[in-house]
């Protein structure tokens, strides 16, 4: 460890900071190698949070996009005693404008930010404990604020212990279909509507070769990224959207992502097709945990079998494969596409916590919020949200 490294990395006591918190001490990591240890030990316990952070799909994402955007990583760890890890927060620093703020790891591409808390400190989680790791951060980092965007309010069983401090509601929402075990399928997705994805299937069930599937080998992984890679721009272009798979380092990090294999079977970002022998017809890419599977990117083909809904018939078979093997619960990403509502009839309540660190990021955190709260009213008012879509139009 270099000598500016070792200066980064510091302890903060906790009697400095108060005297009914738990924590005992924080360490505020900058470099991935330094934290990985501890990392994949606390993932070894089980910890309490989402496949978003895990360090093989965190730290991809820093070597790929996080470097390329200056952003610096930022890694705190909250020790009980003995130096049990307690939580980890995978952040990293941004200097931007003069305001030094501290986010979550991952950017656009995780959907849920967490922390990865030990489950039984997470269950007693108080107030006091909270002020006590902001404190710290605040009295061991340059930082000037705390920009801690689209946190589930709920995890599994547990609440977010994040949402002790002040936060508001995410500008966006999170559509979530939750899954009970041994219920019928029809219970998931109706009746009639499997009747009719079963009548569009049939026209694509002639085609040769036609079959569901989960990519498990390399080479088929490479093949499908290399389509995805291919078609996902035209389809963006088609709806005048921006393609953000072509921003530096995004396509290599998904690519390494979808490579890595989990000590627990599967790669860190699975890949479910629709294929015949001539062609992809449709993919859905996102993570599982066991429990749950969340969604992160999906495009399908430009091709005359695109008349058959083949994205909707995917995820039908998504939504089965997961239900049958004990799932509780599948979301479809950051938004409210007309297509999610079809099979989510829920959303995941997700909120954003703007904290302040120092003079100049009450200023900032003031700003972020007031920027949130008005693209949330925006987004939840049909009538400016339909302006809206008119002006970004026009602009386009």
């Amino acid at each position: 460890m270099t000598m500016a490294a070792a200066i980064e990395s510091r302890t903060a006591e906790a009697p400095a900071w108060s005297k009914t918190s738990r924590i005992a001490s924080v360490e505020i990591f900058r470099d991935l190698a330094q934290a990985e240890t501890i990392w994949r030990e606390f993932e070894g316990r089980q910890p309490f949070s989402t496949p978003y952070q895990r360090f093989d799909f965190l730290s991809a994402w820093q070597r790929q996009v996080g470097e390329r955007g200056n952003l610096s990583p930022f890694i705190v760890i909250a020790y009980g005693t003995e130096r049990r890890p307690l939580m980890l927060l995978p952040l990293v620093l941004n200097h931007e404008h003069g305001v030094r703020t501290v986010c979550f790891m991952g950017g656009k591409h995780a959907t849920f930010n967490m922390a990865l808390w030990d489950r039984d400190f997470a269950a007693d989680a108080t107030r006091a404990d909270l002020d006590a790791l902001i404190s710290a951060i605040r009295a061991r980092s340059e930082a000037d604020v705390l920009a801690l965007t689209q946190q589930p309010l709920r995890w599994q069983d547990l609440r977010n212990p994040m949402a002790l401090v002040p936060n508001q509601p995410c500008a966006n929402d999170c559509p979530l279909m939750v899954m009970v075990p041994d219920q019928p399928p029809a219970a998931r997705i109706s009746s009639s509507f499997r009747r009719r994805l079963k009548g569009k299937e049939r026209k694509l069930q002639a085609l040769p070769g036609y079959r569901y599937d989960i990519a498990t080998a390399d080479a088929d992984i490479k093949r499908l990224l290399d389509w995805f890679f291919s078609v996902k721009p035209l389809r963006m272009a088609e709806q005048r959207l921006p393609n953000v798979f072509a921003e530096p380092g995004v396509e290599e990090f998904i690519r390494s992502a979808c490579m890595t294999q989990l000590a627990s079977g599967g790669r860190v970002i699975d890949i479910h097709t629709l294929e015949c022998d001539d062609e992809v017809i449709a993919i859905f890419a996102g993570v599982a945990d066991g429990r749950r599977f969340s969604m992160m990117f999906n495009t399908y083909t430009m091709s005359g079998s695109s008349r058959y809904s083949p994205g909707l018939i995917l995820m039908r078979n998504i939504i089965d494969h997961y239900a049958e093997r004990g799932y509780l619960a599948l979301d479809l990403g950051i938004g409210s596409d007309e297509y999610k509502r079809l099979f989510c009839k829920s959303d995941e309540p997700i909120f954003d916590s703007f904290i302040p660190l120092s003079r100049r990021g009450s200023i900032a955190a003031t700003a972020m919020s007031g920027l949130n709260r008005a693209k949330h009213l925006v987004k939840h008012n049909p009538a400016l949200f339909e302006m809206a879509q008119r002006l970004r139009s026009a602009f386009r």
